[in-house]
């Protein structure tokens, strides 16, 4: 099952798109809409 770098143009991203890995590209489209800060659970 394809995972969020399906839609990515770059072939590194593209390596990692069928993982069974809910990836995350970098940039603008990973905040916009979040309403929230991500930070890590400790």
């Amino acid at each position: 099952m394809p995972n969020r770098l399906i839609d990515e143009t770059s072939p590194y991203w593209l390596q990692h798109a069928n993982n069974p890995v809910d990836w995350y590209p970098w940039g603008e489209r990973r905040w916009s809409g979040r309403g929230q800060t991500i930070s890590p659970s400790c």
